[in-house]
């Protein structure tokens, strides 16, 4: 059994972007590390498409809504010293992070609590709102908390990146590891990159030249077999950021460099717990929140039920878990019963997920058949080769995921796949039944 938990939380982090889930490009070598010493999960999904249901219900070990006894309470219930230091439960960004306030964190869940403040966009440097082509150096007019254009935000400044919240997230993580090294302990830690706006030290950005990125194929006739229901918010063709190629791979350059930043935070405190001796008695879990879109299909940001929006990292390394590599279909819900498995705690009746403990000690076993999303504009299962999407609508989306993995051709309008979509809405509407879920529809 295992006697610490440090549950390490990035924001905003699409799966395909680390170097440890085949990304050639982006430089995470300490998340690389954690990866080679604990089980990589490559089959992950989000049952939130954005932070604050993605946050309640991996919290809460629930698809919708939440309990009296959330993970961080379940520690302390059971005797373990709990803490939160950044970013756990939903908190706005950059508006909670600018004024250093609290979000909807839940305050039974820690026994003690640290916000990390930073000025986000307002820090002083080079700013640029990338879908509009403004670049300036000047403070006055910067797109910020509540207003819109906000999410096409980079700032490269001249610093060491000692000002930034994820670094004082980190540092904090690491004084309260060396506080109570000597008791049992949960230690949440949340960063916010690389959540816009998309801010870190000129070196970050330098690694990532633009020559170097090339954007995700979209095919001209793309969006003709896509649902109306299954666009996002933000779309290239719509936004402005379709008129400037250069400045979308601008985005990736940031994205790129903010994941690098995190990455050198979270290496912070691998290396402080190494230093304690007590990674031989600790369990380490890095996730995020939920995916993102940075121009595939000509998506941008998150909250729809593709792919790139649903899959989520997923690294346990634990005393006594060899490390390996899981295909098994996983949901961010099953991390609070895995880790109380790990601890020796039985969890709540009110957890929904399933540990994922014989998992790690058998990178061979699958312990579901399909992880369940849940958005605003409908429901999305996902199995190890089927991507299933239906929305409020009834409109549908199926991918055969090994032979479309980018989920270029929608074979739900094929009427030779009937069959299987008769399947698949039998097994959504299972699912949803079994997990108290009243199916939302909206017709004409």
């Amino acid at each position: 059994m295992i006697e610490n938990v440090v549950f390490i939380i990035s924001d905003d982090l699409k799966a395909s972007v680390l170097g440890s889930y085949g990304d050639e490009i982006c430089h995470t070598p300490n998340i690389d590390r954690l990866a080679q010493e604990g089980v990589v999960f490559d089959r992950v999904y989000c049952q939130g498409t954005s932070c604050g249901p993605s946050r309640q219900s991996f919290m809460h070990s629930r698809y919708q809504g939440a309990t009296k006894v959330n993970l961080g309470k379940h520690f302390i219930d059971n005797g373990v010293f709990s803490a939160r230091v950044g970013k756990i439960y939903h908190m706005k960004v950059p508006g909670d992070i600018i004024a250093g306030t609290d979000g909807l964190d839940v305050e039974s869940t820690w026994n003690e609590r640290y916000n990390s403040p930073g000025l986000e966009a307002h820090t002083p440097g080079d700013y640029a709102c990338l879908n509009l082509n403004i670049f300036t150096t000047g403070l006055a007019g910067r797109y910020s908390t509540g207003m819109p254009h906000r999410w096409f935000v980079t700032v490269s400044y001249d610093g060491d990146g000692s000002d930034q919240p994820d670094y004082k997230t980190a540092s904090k993580t690491i004084e309260v590891i060396r506080q109570h090294r000597d008791e049992p302990f949960f230690i949440a830690t949340g960063f916010v990159r690389p959540h816009y706006p998309m801010v870190a030290p000129r070196r970050y950005f330098d690694m990532y030249p633009i020559e170097d990125i090339t954007l995700p194929y979209v095919p001209d006739d793309d969006h003709d077999d896509i649902p109306p229901l299954g666009f996002p918010k933000v779309v290239s063709t719509k936004d402005p950021i379709g008129k400037y190629p250069d400045n979308q791979k601008r985005m990736w350059a940031g994205y790129y460099a903010t994941v690098t930043y995190m990455d050198e935070q979270v290496g912070r405190i691998l290396d402080e717990l190494d230093r304690q001796g007590l990674r031989d008695n600790t369990a380490v879990v890095f996730t995020s929140d939920h995916g993102y879109h940075l121009g595939e299909h000509h998506f941008w940001q998150k909250s729809n039920l593709h792919e790139e929006a649903l899959r989520v990292p997923l690294i346990i390394s634990s005393p006594g878990v060899k490390a390996g590599r899981s295909s098994a279909i996983a949901e961010l819900m099953d991390i609070y019963p895995t880790l109380s498995e790990l601890a020796g705690f039985e969890a709540p009746e009110s957890v929904q997920g399933m540990s994922l403990v014989p998992v790690l000690h058998d990178n061979s076993v699958h312990v579901r058949e399909a992880a369940l999303t849940i958005d605003r504009s409908g429901y999305a299962l996902r199995s190890d080769r089927w991507s299933y999407i239906r929305y409020n609508d009834d409109t549908e989306e199926l991918y055969d995921m090994q032979s479309d993995p980018s989920q270029l051709t929608n074979l739900a309008i094929n009427p030779e796949r009937e069959d299987e979509l008769k399947t698949w809405r039998s097994k959504l509407d299972s699912r949803l039944n079994g997990a108290g879920i009243t199916r939302k529809l909206k017709k004409g």
